[in-house]
């Protein structure tokens, strides 16, 4: 039985608790230790796990427990040491993004990894998305030809639910840039490489903290985009999207739309891939609702996955979750000019 820790039981810390609650009528895993500061989240976390330890803080159930695994799913700014202390234990992590927010942490997590040759995975989930992961597809087998350019972006509400309202300090959560934007910045990264050039545009609240990003690259012969915002009302509905441009035509997704996912060819009528595609998560008999928790739910059975086989973490390894960050922190120094 793998035995797995939950260190933050809010919005993230809930879907991923959900995730492994149906994992575990299928699978050897089971959470046995539970912590957060906020007594009625830990409370309703527990509801899943009755026999669960419980908590409040992080560093104490990576102490106390012997666990398998631990998923953090803290405020950005608290990923790094809890991470680090679990690494240092033997424990294998999985830690929501950004997977840190400075230069010195990214390279404390990569010591670490090394030093202890623990798996490590960041929670960038764009990777187990169906309309994402058909976009990597058929970028790399030229279905429909060579891609020509490419348009991604996220937008939503001013974030107002972070505790203590972390989200707008920018030395907690490193602003839409590394809260958001960092989503895509890794997603163009795995589908296209390292860009040869950038150019960045970003925009500030009144505070002074960035809401507003948009990022032009090139990678090689490929144009770029992607844009993140927080607007200044909390009631605008979040979008996510991509406007992919090919030979044959354009592949658009939008999380707005049903069906999310389009192909606009030359030539012909409009399709929609993903109306047939019968995903595995549809399929299992768990006894939850899989399907609301879609990539989430994949993103966490590869993670425990690769541990119950001992198989090598190989989608959104830790490395791949530094150099995004990195890339945001040279997207920054840009706007900091």
């Amino acid at each position: 039985m793998l035995k797995v820790g939950l260190i933050g039981c809010g919005g993230m810390g809930n879907t991923h608790n959900k995730a492994l609650k149906a994992l575990s009528q299928n699978h050897e895993v089971a959470v046995v230790a539970l912590a957060d500061c906020r007594k009625d989240f830990l409370d309703k976390a527990k509801e899943l796990w009755p026999e669960a330890t419980t908590y409040s803080l992080g560093f104490d159930l990576i102490d106390t427990e012997e666990l398998d695994a631990v998923h953090i799913c803290l405020p950005s700014y608290l990923h790094t040491e809890h991470a680090l202390r679990a690494m240092d234990k033997g424990v294998a992590v999985l830690i929501e993004k950004p997977v840190c927010i400075t230069e010195k942490d990214c390279k404390r997590l990569m010591e670490a990894q090394n030093r202890t040759g623990v798996k490590v995975m960041v929670g960038q989930v764009l990777r187990f998305f169906e309309e994402y992961k058909y976009l990597k597809k058929v970028t790399d087998s030229q279905k429909y030809g060579k891609l020509q350019t490419i348009e991604m972006g996220r937008k939503g509400g001013d974030v107002l639910w972070g505790f203590e309202d972390w989200f707008h300090d920018e030395k907690k959560s490193g602003s839409v840039m590394l809260d958001l934007h960092v989503h895509d910045v890794d997603f163009l990264r795995y589908l296209l490489g390292v860009p040869s050039s950038l150019s960045v545009k970003a925009d500030r609240l009144a505070s002074g903290l960035i809401n507003h990003v948009r990022t032009d690259y090139r990678f090689g012969d490929i144009p770029a985009s992607a844009e993140a915002l927080w607007d200044v009302s909390p009631d605008l509905p979040f979008e996510a999207y991509f406007i992919a441009s090919f030979e044959q035509g354009t592949l658009e997704f939008s999380s707005r739309r049903k069906p999310t996912l389009a192909f606009k060819p030359k030539k012909g009528e409009i399709l929609y891939p993903l109306t047939v595609m019968e995903t595995e998560y549809q399929k299992e008999d768990t006894g939850l609702n899989i399907e609301s928790l879609g990539p989430y739910y994949q993103e966490v059975k590869y993670f425990i996955g690769c541990l119950l086989k001992d198989l090598p973490i190989e989608q959104a390894t830790l490395e791949d979750g530094v150099e995004a960050v990195r890339l945001v922190f040279y997207e920054q120094s840009l706007v900091d000019e």
